[in-house]
């Protein structure tokens, strides 16, 4: 058996290598023999959140249209992602033009499937489409759960 360019004469040999090189966890009967330590949990996942944050607030741009405006416009940063009245209107009025963006802090209004589910295809719970002004993404499954992560570990602070 080959590893690296090294031969090794047993099985054995290859997994304390693997080991010692800390590339993988040893199973025996298709189960870890360590589990990954909680903080490492725990880093991953508020690495995970930090993500989701980024292209919550810098890529997608959701606070545009899901962060209520205050009446001079401005976006009350006290209220992210809290759900808003649209402030952009088609140019052509047209029926199925929502006027209320959803909240989506802490609890977006889908399990989380569903919203991993819209944010890869583009396609709402219901298997519709979603109506404009509403993006169509195609994030890829990482950076969608990303996203869910982050806006799940939001505190609404506006009532129901």
């Amino acid at each position: 058996m080959r590893f690296w360019g090294l031969q090794f004469r047993d099985l054995r040999a290859l997994a304390w290598v693997v080991v010692i090189l800390g590339l993988g966890t040893l199973t025996v009967a298709g189960r870890p023999q360590r589990d990954e330590p909680s903080s490492a949990k725990a880093a991953t996942n508020q690495s995970q959140i930090a993500r989701g944050r980024y292209i919550v607030e810098g890529v997608a741009m959701c606070g545009m249209c899901h962060t209520p405006r205050n009446d001079s416009g401005v976006v009350e940063t006290g209220k992210a992602l809290d759900g808003a009245a649209l402030w952009l209107m088609p140019a052509h009025p047209t029926e199925s033009w929502p006027l209320k963006a959803p909240r989506i802090a802490g609890t977006p209004p889908a399990s989380d499937d569903d919203m991993v589910r819209l944010l890869t295809t583009g396609v709402w719970k219901d298997g519709t489409r979603l109506r404009s002004p509403m993006p169509q993404f195609r994030m890829n499954r990482e950076d969608a759960e990303a996203v869910v992560a982050y806006l799940r570990s939001l505190t609404p602070q506006a009532g129901d």
